[in-house]
């Protein structure tokens, strides 16, 4: 599987025996059935790994989890929350930008591009790494979790204080070992409600996690984020 995507090698080297792994040839195997099926998949291929292509792990800063991609047309395209120039803004992405400007006045994007986020440090991983068109949730349970367990692993196992930032139950329940300063640990583990708008409103909104990572970054020397999305090129 890997020597047909883009992945960092940063990212390659320690998870080289993952890719070798049983889970992943029979990941690999079932994505071969799906498009000799004709099934369309999101995002594209070479976009599978696109998060870690654009966050190196030794520049992971903060780590954001989603579940699945997105599975309209044109929508995925390998970060989480993220969509592409010209595509309408999810609404649980609207629901980010309106705690955005709530916490750090800076106003909603007209864009869902999240890239500028990516090449700062801050990891958009989704669970599941691919979905079939207008089916959602259709390929968990295939292996992709076990492989994205084991990227968090590599972040949470890294000396480098680092926050997570865990929106829903999903996500806590798949980074609940990671090793938080509440428990006398080194990274900052921030929990909220979903954002979208069936959960936004009981803690979502109010929970300021924009502000939060960065004051915590900045107290470990690990700098800020800009959070201010630029128009896109």
């Amino acid at each position: 599987m890997s020597d047909s995507v883009i992945l960092h090698p940063s990212w390659l080297e320690p998870l080289r025996d993952e890719f070798a792994s049983p889970y992943m040839q029979a990941l690999k195997t079932f994505l071969v059935a799906e498009k000799a099926a004709g099934t369309r998949i999101f995002p594209k291929g070479g976009a599978w790994f696109r998060a870690l292509d654009l966050t190196p792990l030794d520049t992971v800063r903060v780590v954001i989890l989603g579940q699945d991609p997105y599975h309209g047309e044109g929508q995925a395209h390998g970060l989480c929350f993220s969509v592409r120039p010209g595509v309408r803004i999810p609404p649980s992405l609207v629901n980010i930008y309106k705690e955005l400007h709530a916490d750090l006045g800076i106003a909603p994007a007209r864009h869902g591009l999240l890239d500028h986020w990516a090449r700062q440090g801050v990891l958009l991983l989704n669970a599941v790494l691919t979905v079939r068109m207008g089916v959602a949730a259709s390929h968990q349970g295939r292996g992709w979790e076990r492989f994205t367990d084991a990227v968090v692993r590599l972040v949470a196992a890294r000396p480098e204080p680092t926050v997570f930032i865990l929106w829903g139950a999903y996500a806590q329940k798949k980074a609940a070992f990671v090793d938080d300063v509440s428990r006398g640990g080194r990274h900052l583990v921030l929990k909220a409600a979903h954002p979208s708008p069936l959960s936004a409103h009981a803690g979502f909104f109010g929970s300021r996690p924009f502000s939060q990572a960065n004051t915590f970054l900045a107290a470990h020397g690990r700098g800020t984020i800009d959070w201010a999305l630029p128009p896109p090129d």
